[in-house]
């Protein structure tokens, strides 16, 4: 057995039983869970739902809201996997509703694989040990895994391989590399445009570190980039064929904006404003087209935002707080809504003390893994913070926030031997 056998075997011995113990509980959680999404007010306001549904009818991607033909508001690569599980198990079924939640359980369990890996790369075995167990049981990645039939889980998979991608490629100039990143970009992008926010300052911070080191950088970026489009290109083709407008990915920023920014402020978001819960709402929708009503949403909030700058700054800050500690209110009334809102904000809070704490001892260690960090924890969240949040935005970032936990309680003093072969090109 060669010396590069060993160490995948070992690899594999160490974070195998990670995965494992993560599905396991994941799909523990799923028979108390799943019948929520088997509820007929749910089914009908189920937007992923609604589009794989329309798309195993016959009458293609679309029908989000209400049957009104062609949608950009979602991304397609969850809404066609959902699709392709409804033509199996039928819509709205209970085994095509079980089968979604697993394979969600799985996506969020083979997160620790590139949790560990990552882990162990910059910050060695200890570190990498405590970060793949520590996912393996995160409260969020159990939760979401298990009852939340949404691109949450995907997306969270696939920022984190990218992110470990991106290290890597700092000491890769191989075209093959580089193109499967940008495709793999295209792959996260179609899963959620927010992939936007993150991976191209990654692979730009990684190309200006090979340019720092004499090393070729122009090309393997203009490989991966090139692949990056090949994937958007058709899904683009397709918006601007439909809708005559260019939509890169989604078409819904307005409305994401407008339910946001409204003069409402008793939750972080007026969803009595939005289609799914407003008849007035639907019937413009359904009127005006999908691509005029956004842009209509887009202008009635950028009005109000200039007509209440003031208002707009102290939301705003609302919403940091709100991603980053779970905290919006204690009011009465609010919590008879989210009961579940105080063990969630010692949960967030928790974690995201002791993230920072670890992102404070990354960049004494080595400050290039602390800015490729900073990268995802600062620029991800920027779009919630000017739209609105949800509870389930911020989760794709959990892994890399688990790892810097993981830093926090377990880390050592002194650089790794895993780092500094990092640092020095290894």
């Amino acid at each position: 057995m060669t010396e590069q056998q060993q160490t995948k075997n070992e690899r594999l011995r160490a974070y195998g039983p990670m995965v494992a113990a993560a599905l396991l509980v994941r799909l523990a959680v799923i028979p108390f869970l799943y019948r929520e999404w088997l509820d007929p007010f749910l089914i009908e306001h189920w937007a992923f739902g609604r589009v794989a549904r329309s798309l195993v009818t016959g009458h293609g991607f679309g029908n989000v809201f209400a049957d009104t033909g062609p949608t950009a508001v979602l991304s397609p690569v969850y809404a066609y996997l959902l699709a392709g599980i409804f033509w199996m198990f039928g819509p709205h079924t209970r085994a095509s509703v079980i089968t979604a939640l697993a394979i969600n359980s799985l996506f969020s369990a083979l997160t620790c694989i590139p949790v560990f890996l990552l882990a162990r790369r910059c910050f060695g075995h200890r570190v990498a040990m405590w970060s793949g167990w520590l996912w393996a049981f995160s409260p969020y990645g159990i939760y979401y895994g298990a009852d939340w039939a949404w691109s949450t889980c995907l997306l969270t998979l696939l920022l984190c391989c990218l992110f470990l991608i991106a290290l890597k490629l700092e000491n890769s100039g191989s075209l093959l590399h580089w193109t499967g990143f940008g495709l793999l970009t295209g792959v996260a992008t179609l899963t959620e445009p927010v992939t936007l926010a993150v991976v191209p300052f990654l692979g730009a911070f990684t190309c200006y570190r090979r340019y720092r080191q004499r090393l070729t950088w122009l090309l393997p970026a203009t490989a991966a980039s090139l692949a990056f489009l090949a994937v958007l290109s058709p899904w683009i083709i397709r918006n601007y064929e439909t809708f005559h407008q260019f939509i890169p990915v989604r078409s819904g920023l307005g409305l994401e904006l407008y339910i946001g920014n409204n003069g409402y402020s008793a939750r972080w978001v007026n969803s009595a404003l939005h289609p799914n819960h407003s008849d007035a709402e639907l019937e413009e929708y359904e009127k005006s087209g999908e691509v005029a009503y956004m842009e209509h949403k887009r202008q009635q909030a950028v009005d109000y935002i200039r007509a209440h700058p003031g208002w707009y700054v102290r939301m705003t800050l609302r919403r940091v707080l709100y991603i980053w500690t779970g905290y919006w209110s204690l009011d009465r009334a609010y919590l008879k809504d989210e009961p579940l809102d105080p063990p969630n904000i010692l949960v967030a809070t928790t974690f995201s003390v002791l993230a920072l704490l670890g992102l404070r001892r990354v960049f004494r260690l080595d400050w290039a893994i602390g800015v490729r960090f900073a990268i995802v924890l600062g620029c991800f969240p920027l779009v919630y913070y000017l739209s609105h949040p949800e509870t389930y935005y911020f989760r794709p970032v959990d892994p890399l926030l688990v790892v810097l936990t993981a830093v926090a309680i377990a880390g050592r003093a002194k650089k790794p031997a895993a780092l500094q072969r990092l640092a020095h090109g290894g």
